[in-house]
């Protein structure tokens, strides 16, 4: 006898040997218990989980004389010569090869005539959605009042694209992906059966890349049992999988959370240069990663990743050297990475530009990366690893000597530690000790001394100021990314600010940004300004409008 694969080996002959799926099981053993059997049947989901296996079982059962629990005897007269494939009650048709109109013109004659052996006679159309438009019309009327004896289960994986007409005419049965355990269940009990040993971690690596899928995960299992020829261990099923050795995916994903772009890229050449696709390493990259927001998140995470313990702990060190939301930020860059990769005709570009990206946080504008800096700031400052520059100013020169050429900006770098102590010589003052209070009270009172007017020249350069403050000076990365678009205009004295986003306006309006701006620009010497919100789109008059009011302002004019 040829040699059997896994799945086909070992497909379920009753309802009890069905992986999960309970819910349509339960619903058609009791139709089978009460007789009462619908005419036409739609069975849809994902591949592999079962819905040609149960229209088979169900096909079987309703014709069994002596049905136990709702399934098939596989005793009987009927069930010998149906498992056998002689008997012509139950007919298979592939609606992918077979999608004409003649084809269901042909089945539409047939159906008439009554079965041979059992009460049924039935009809399992599988991939239904591949018939064409005229087929669906040529079987419609069939499918709604078929005789008596005749049962339609049409099987497909796109229930989107098959007419509305059908569907409204058959009883509808998700079927829903199987879970990992009950796929670990499933792979165990096969190799088992086969007199194969092997790792716990092995069968859930293999479980992993079966996506829910039995069919798949069998397959996978069949493969991977060929290959060993011991004991069937974590390793061989990453060789099978064609997946990169895991100390280097971690290597890689460290050097990307730890924003160490060289080695990051380094890595990536290395695998690449091996002959492994660009597919396969985002793949392995988005699945390391997810592991680490599992672990980070988590606290039964060994139990619902259940990987190697050497394997865990690695993932365990690098998902604690970086937060959370870095992990999201550079999973979903990879995520798209992997789409755009497929439409690419470089897709090692594709991938290494993904990479920078991850790696160099402080060159990426979006605000996602903002937060992430900001993230990583704080944690240094609560750790006191922070350095901050503060420039040491030069001694004045004494009077009755030519004073000195300027000298070069020197800047002190000092580390925050630990406040210290302050010694009996450094009263406290409310800008600090005496060493400092000096050019805190000069600071207060230029920002206390009487406004000054701006200028023409003082308006059209001051909002240019005050975002390069922002971003150098007073450093708010928060606001720096919030202002960067803003429309401004003067009306008289006071400054207007406009957006057209409805976040980037409450985010100005809160209480803490809106005084944080009123103090940098009375600094700049605006002591008057307003956030409006404008409609999007704003008309050419309104455009021409702002720009007269800007022109001639100060002049009293009447528009018309």
């Amino acid at each position: 006898m040829a040699y059997l694969a896994f799945y086909r080996m070992f497909r379920p002959v009753s309802f009890d040997t069905v992986v999960r799926q309970e819910h349509i099981v339960t619903t058609l053993k009791n139709q089978i218990a009460t007789g009462k059997i619908g005419h036409a049947y739609l069975f849809c989901g994902p591949r592999g989980t079962g819905k040609t296996t149960l229209a088979k079982i169900f096909a079987r059962a309703i014709n069994c004389e002596n049905p136990k629990d709702g399934s098939p005897c596989g005793e009987c007269a009927v069930c010998k010569s149906l498992a056998g494939g002689a008997n012509l009650d139950i007919s298979e048709i592939d609606a992918a090869s077979n999608n004409g109109v003649d084809e269901m013109r042909d089945l539409r004659e047939k159906v008439q005539y009554p079965p041979v052996a059992g009460k049924y006679k039935v009809y399992i159309i599988d991939e239904v959605h591949m018939l064409t438009a005229s087929a669906f019309n040529a079987v419609l009327k069939t499918l709604e009042e078929p005789p008596a004896h005749a049962v339609f289960i049409l099987a497909t994986t796109e229930p989107q694209k098959i007419p509305a007409t059908i569907l409204s005419r058959c009883m509808r049965f998700d079927f829903k992906l199987i879970p990992q355990k009950d796929l670990e269940g499933l792979i165990k009990s096969v190799l088992d059966k086969t007199g194969k040993k092997y790792e716990d971690e092995a069968v859930s690596a293999i479980a992993r890349a079966g996506a829910g899928s039995a069919r798949d995960s069998l397959s996978i299992a069949d493969m991977c049992a060929s290959y060993a020829s011991g004991k069937l261990t974590y390793e061989d099923v990453n060789t099978v999988l064609g997946s990169a050795d895991f100390s280097v995916i971690a290597d890689i994903a460290q050097s990307i959370l730890t924003e160490d772009a060289p080695s990051a890229l380094t890595g990536v050449e290395n695998i690449l240069s091996t002959g492994k696709s660009v597919g396969v390493l985002i793949k392995d990259l988005l699945t390391f990663l997810n592991n680490c927001a599992i672990v980070k998140m988590c606290r039964n995470a060994n139990e619902i990743i259940n990987l190697p313990s050497e394997t865990f702990n690695r993932i365990k060190d690098i998902a604690a050297q970086c937060d959370g939301h870095k992990i999201l930020r550079v999973t979903e860059i990879l995520a798209k990475a992997e789409t755009d990769a497929r439409y690419s005709l470089n897709g090692k570009i594709t991938l290494e530009t993904a990479v920078l990206k991850c790696a160099l946080p402080q060159s990426d504008y979006n605000l996602d990366a903002i937060i992430g800096k900001i993230n990583a700031l704080e944690e240094k400052l609560k750790k006191g690893e922070v350095v901050v520059e503060r420039e040491v100013p030069a001694q004045p020169a004494p009077k009755d000597q030519t004073p000195a050429p300027k000298p070069a900006e020197v800047k002190e770098v000092k580390e925050i530690k630990k406040p210290a102590v302050l010694q009996a010589d450094d009263e406290p003052t409310p800008f600090g000790t005496k060493e400092t209070a000096h050019h805190a009270e000069t600071k207060q009172a230029d920002m206390f001394a009487k406004p000054r007017t701006l200028g023409e020249d003082d308006k059209r350069s001051v909002f240019g100021k005050f975002v390069r403050s922002l971003r150098t000076t007073r450093r708010n990365a928060v606001l720096f990314t919030l202002c960067m678009d803003l429309g401004n205009f003067f009306e008289g004295d006071k400054l207007i600010l406009t957006t057209e986003s409805e976040a980037v306006y409450k985010g100005l309006t809160r209480t803490d940004n809106a005084a944080f701006v009123a103090e940098t620009l009375a600094e700049l010497g605006v002591t008057s300004h307003e956030v409006r919100l404008v409609k999007k789109g704003i008309s050419d008059y309104d455009k021409a409008l702002n720009e007269l009011k800007k022109n001639f302002d100060g002049i009293d004019i009447e528009i018309k």
